[in-house]
């Protein structure tokens, strides 16, 4: 063989190869030193290195596979898209370094963005934080442009379809906007709200701010929010304010309708004997009574309440790590009138906190001997409490 269809050969292989990358995901695919060290092992090349990165580059030109390095300049059209993302960033919370979820909404004609934080990115805290978006701007944009999130896209069809989440079809329809998402790895299709994530992180939480709870968190981004609509955007011929591009756009924004979507995932659960209810994988207490039955439980964004024969019986804080027990004592005060001997114990009592817990119990059982609760007699506790008159 002489060396021309050495070459020929390697153009065919190099063909294939960089052809079959395309089906492959972006972060393995061939580089041009891989290709070169298949060639050597595989087909005996004696080429140099510098060769094979100049056919692989005129070949990735050819098939354009290097699309991604230039894009068309596009004028967004007033008050039409708006651009969706989530962030991380740490911030100090009691006392607490940890990680949250920030939500991001930028507007892709004025650049008004707005920011706020969460403890996950679940589907109840990505449907209000669109509803507090909403307020933010005056009205809906007609289109929103979206990664493929979970919370939002059950299946990735070929091209642009999608099979969306029933909830997230229920709340586009409440609101009347249009989704349209992303190719899969192509973040730069609402490279806006990418730069806003960044922006933020950089900007509105540094230094790392030190707060007490999410309400304090995210009246700081608003308060920031706020400020950033009086900047000019840089690099555009319009010189106007972001706030001054959006009042051209608010007016022309879809209605929000007067009342919000029902923001609530309902569950169904059998109640333990532990009195608990889970969801996810934490325990919600309930009454005693209600102990074996089958109860529904509505998901919030923040609370999580259970209701029996359509009357609520536990309300509580939602909970967001694992294997956590959020209980009121108060729920379990008659099973331990009944049985007495669990007093000292009663992880409801011991978590209760003190003095509340001390006067509360003392009301229910009335005075406690100092040799302790078991050796309590049934004069001690046999009249019905009044904290049990709610």
């Amino acid at each position: 063989m002489d060396q021309y269809e050495h070459i020929r050969t390697a153009h065919r292989v190099i063909e294939r190869w960089l052809k079959g990358d395309q089906e492959e995901s972006r972060k393995q695919r061939h580089t041009a030193h891989r290709i070169y060290t298949r060639l050597v092992e595989e087909h005996a090349f004696k080429g140099g290195e510098s060769t094979v990165r100049q056919w692989v580059r005129k070949q990735k030109a050819r098939l354009g596979m290097n699309a991604a390095l230039a894009v068309v300049p596009l004028d967004a059209e007033v008050a039409r898209e708006a651009e969706v993302d989530w962030g991380s960033a740490w911030v100090d919370m009691a006392g607490e370094r940890q990680l949250i979820k920030f939500f991001s909404m930028r507007s892709r004609y004025s650049g008004k963005s707005f920011v706020r934080v969460y403890p996950r990115e679940r589907q109840e805290m990505f449907f209000d934080a669109h509803m507090r978006a909403f307020l933010f701007y005056g009205g809906v944009f007609p289109t929103l442009v979206f990664d493929n999130l979970t919370v939002a896209v059950r299946q990735i069809l070929r091209g642009k379809g999608r099979v969306e989440q029933d909830r997230f079809t229920a709340f586009r329809s409440f609101y009347t906007f249009e989704a349209r998402f992303c190719n899969p790895g192509k973040g730069q299709e609402k490279g806006g709200v990418e730069g806003l994530v960044g922006f933020a992180r950089r900007n509105f939480l540094v230094p790392v701010p030190a707060v007490k709870d999410f309400d304090e968190l995210n009246d700081l981004l608003l308060m920031r929010s706020i400020e950033h609509g009086g900047r000019k955007i840089q690099g555009r011929e319009d010189q106007r304010t972001i706030d001054e591009r959006h009042d051209e756009e608010r007016g022309r924004l879809l209605g929000i309708p007067e009342h919000p979507f029902e923001n609530t995932k309902t569950l169904g659960v059998r109640i333990s004997r532990y009195q608990t209810a889970q969801v996810e994988w934490n325990r919600y207490s309930v009454p005693t009574a209600y102990v074996g039955r089958n109860l529904w439980v509505h998901i919030g964004c923040d609370r999580v309440s259970v209701y029996a024969d359509q009357k609520k019986v536990a309300d509580h804080a939602r909970l967001f790590g694992k294997y956590q027990w959020q209980i009121d004592p108060l729920h379990y005060l008659e099973l331990i009138h009944r049985r007495i001997g669990s007093f000292e114990a009663a992880r409801p009592i011991r978590k209760w906190p003190v003095p509340v817990s001390l006067s509360a119990c003392c009301c229910f059982i009335g005075s406690i001997p100092q040799n302790g609760s078991k050796r309590l007699s049934r004069r001690h506790y046999s009249a019905r409490p009044t904290i049990w008159s709610r």
